[in-house]
């Protein structure tokens, strides 16, 4: 995937770089890759400084919506009326527009890192929660026959057997969140924030720094895939010992 990326992202900046010298566009609307790349050698401190920032927030972010995610679907594993009460609420909170909400999680968690942290967590929850209960759902039914005839327990049959089978599930739904989780740092950062990325991006469109805009969609691009390759890495040997079992 690495070298994928690396090929595509050469492609993308001599397509780049050749429209900006065939078209000659003013800089203000595309400045030219080199004049991107002068400015993480003119402002490197800041813009390490602004990228930790949303790191931390979507790190966090991964962390805790995958925490209920799992909580959830087990939840809803365990006891199906459950699932009937809150899957309507879940289905709901996903069909809202991230914009819509973000504004609202400003106001009642601040400016901080917070009101961040819970905007990302709910963009990561549901595709965690989906596709995990979908695996657990999918627990094949002879491997169930099998183990009610062992005279185990519901809750024996949920640990020992639903929950190992459904991690390939689980980590799919990981592998689908993780370029998320940057998202929703960003969208809380641009609605109200005083440092991160996002908060960059609309202080720099704002001076029409577009430079400086792009700069930050790059470093926010290899944050997306480097989150990726790293849930990627971290799963491996989960879902290996999951297709062993």
């Amino acid at each position: 995937m690495v070298f994928t990326f690396a090929r595509s992202l050469v492609v993308l900046v001599i397509l780049w770089q050749a429209v900006a010298v065939v078209f000659a566009p003013p800089r203000f609307l595309l400045p030219t890759p080199f004049e991107v790349l002068a400015v993480f050698a003119r402002q490197p401190g800041f813009l390490l400084e602004q990228s930790l920032v949303t790191i931390t927030e979507m790190l966090a972010g991964l962390a805790v919506g995958t925490f209920f995610g799992v909580v959830t679907a087990i939840g809803v594993a365990a006891f199906p009326r459950l699932g009937k009460l809150i899957w309507p609420f879940v289905l709901v909170l996903q069909a809202f527009p991230v914009f819509v909400i973000a504004p609202l999680l400003v106001l009642w968690f601040g400016f901080g890192v917070v009101s961040k942290v819970v905007m990302a967590t709910i963009i990561i929850f549901f595709p965690i929660v989906s596709a995990f209960s979908d695996g657990l759902r999918r627990t094949n039914t002879q491997i169930m026959d099998a183990i009610a005839l062992t005279k185990a327990s519901h809750w024996q049959a949920l640990r020992l057997v639903r929950v190992p089978l459904a991690l390939p599930g689980l980590v799919s739904g990981l592998r689908v969140a993780a370029p998320l989780a940057p998202l929703g740092a960003v969208v809380g950062e641009w609605v109200g924030a005083s440092a991160g990325l996002g908060f960059v991006i609309v202080q720099a469109n704002a001076r029409m720094q577009t430079d400086v805009v792009f700069a930050a969609m790059a470093i926010l691009a290899v944050l997306a895939v480097g989150l990726r390759l790293l849930v990627d890495e971290v799963t491996r040997p989960l879902a290996h010992w999951a297709r062993e079992t």
